[in-house]
C-alpha cells in the first residue's frame, strides 16, 4: 500500500511540475467556461441601427431616445431619404433601419395609431429577429408609459416589419457561410499542419536538410497540393449550397472564388506555421483542433453576432481570420456586393497571409540551423 501511495505522489509531482498539464487541466476549462458565458447569449448589445425620420416630431425623438439609451442599440447615422437605405444595408456597418411615417405625432394624435417600418437584416435569421423583438418591446413599453389622451383611446403604434435578403428568413442563409468557414478552415489548417511535424516524427527532415531546396520552397511546394484540394472541396460546399439548399450567389461568382482561394491559402499557411512548432503530429493536430475551432465557432459571428461580445473578446475576434471571410461570404453572395465593399476585409487576410508565411519561413529556418 505504501508503495501505491509512493506512485501516486510520485504522479502528483509529475503533473505539479509540467506547465502544460496544469494548463490543460485548470487553465483550458476556465478559459472556456468564461467564454462560453459571455458569448453564449440570446440577448443582443450595441447593434448599429440608422434613423430615417420623415417627421421629427417630440414622439419620434422621444422614442428614438429610447431606442438608443436602451443598451440594445447603438446610432450610426441619421438616414435622409428612403433611397439611402439600400445604399447602407449594402456596406454592411447596420442591422436595423427604423423608419417614421411623415406626421408621426399628429397622425398618432388624431386617429390614435400610427406606423412604423422597421427593416431588418435577415442575412442571421436569429438575429434579425432578436433585434425587431427588442425593437417592438421597447416602442410597445414608451406606449405603457404614455398618459392616453382625448377621448381615453388607448394610442397605438403598429410596427410594419421588412426583412431584407433573406424574407424567408431561411437558417441556411447562416449556417452556409459559417460553415464553409468552419471547413476550410479546420480541414486545410489540419491537413497542413501534420505536413512538417510528419517529416520530423518519421525522421525525414535529414532528407529535406541536404536537399537544395530553400526554406520557403519547401513550404510552398507543401501548401500547393493543398490549395488545389481544399479549392475543389470549396467548389463542392458552394454548389450543395446552391442546388441542394438554394442559398444565391448574388454577386460575383468569380470573385467569391477567388476570395475563396485567399481564404483557402491563409487557412493552408496557419496550418505550417503549427506545424514547424509542433514535434509530432498529434501534438500539431491538437493545436489546430484548440486554436481554430472553438475560435472559429464561437468568435466569428458565425453562431452568435459580434456586437454582443464584451470589448475584450471584441477585439480577439478581430484577430480570427474565419470572421471576415464569413463578412466577404456573405456580402458577395447575400447581398450581392462588390469588391468595393469588402476590400477593406480583403486586405486583412492578406495581411494575415504575409504575417503566418513570414513566420513559418523564420520558424522552419531555425529549425534547420
Amino acid at each position: 500500500m505504501k508503495r501505491f501511495i509512493g506512485f501516486v505522489k510520485k504522479e502528483f509531482y509529475h503533473i505539479f511540475r509540467d506547465p502544460r498539464t496544469l494548463l490543460i487541466l485548470f487553465g483550458i476549462p476556465v478559459v472556456q467556461l468564461l467564454i462560453f458565458g459571455f458569448v453564449v447569449t440570446n440577448e443582443i448589445k450595441d447593434i448599429p441601427i440608422a434613423i430615417l425620420d420623415h417627421s421629427k416630431d417630440e414622439i419620434t425623438r422621444e422614442i428614438t431616445a429610447k431606442l438608443i439609451y436602451s443598451g440594445y442599440f447603438t446610432l450610426h447615422e441619421n438616414l435622409n431619404s428612403i433611397t439611402d437605405i439600400d445604399k447602407i444595408f449594402h456596406k454592411g456597418k447596420i442591422k436595423e433601419v427604423i423608419v417614421f411615417e411623415p406626421g408621426f405625432a399628429t397622425k398618432l394624435e388624431r386617429d390614435k395609431t400610427a406606423n412604423i417600418q422597421i427593416i431588418a437584416d435577415a442575412s442571421d435569421p436569429n438575429t434579425a429577429n432578436l433585434i425587431v423583438n427588442y425593437t417592438r418591446g421597447i416602442i410597445q413599453n414608451y406606449l405603457n408609459s404614455m398618459k392616453k389622451i382625448g377621448n381615453q383611446t388607448p394610442l397605438r403604434i403598429e410596427p410594419l416589419v421588412k426583412m431584407v435578403y433573406n424574407q424567408g428568413l431561411k437558417g441556411v442563409y447562416m449556417f452556409v457561410p459559417g460553415t464553409m468557414a468552419l471547413i476550410l478552415m479546420l480541414v486545410s489548417a489540419m491537413m497542413t499542419s501534420i505536413s512538417i511535424a510528419r517529416e520530423k516524427e518519421f525522421g525525414n527532415m535529414e532528407v529535406l536538410l541536404v536537399s537544395p531546396l530553400k526554406p520557403y520552397q519547401i513550404i510552398i511546394g507543401k501548401v500547393t497540393p493543398y490549395v488545389i484540394l481544399s479549392f475543389i472541396n470549396a467548389i463542392s460546399i458552394l454548389s450543395l449550397g446552391y442546388f441542394v439548399f438554394g442559398l444565391p450567389v448574388l454577386g460575383s461568382l468569380t470573385l467569391l472564388l477567388l476570395e475563396t482561394l485567399l481564404f483557402i491559402t491563409l487557412a493552408l499557411s496557419l496550418g505550417i506555421l503549427i506545424s514547424t512548432m509542433a514535434k509530432t503530429q498529434q501534438v500539431a493536430m491538437f493545436l489546430s483542433m484548440i486554436a481554430l475551432l472553438l475560435p472559429t465557432i464561437l468568435l466569428s459571428g458565425f453562431v452568435f453576432p459580434v456586437e454582443n461580445l464584451p470589448d475584450v473578446l471584441r477585439w480577439l475576434s478581430a484577430i480570427m481570420p474565419p470572421r471576415w471571410f464569413i463578412v466577404i461570404i456573405k456580402d458577395i453572395m447575400i447581398k450581392g456586393a462588390g469588391f468595393e465593399v469588402v476590400w477593406k476585409e480583403t486586405l486583412y487576410l492578406l495581411a494575415f497571409i504575409l504575417f503566418f508565411i513570414g513566420l513559418s519561413i523564420r520558424k522552419f529556418k531555425i529549425r534547420l540551423e
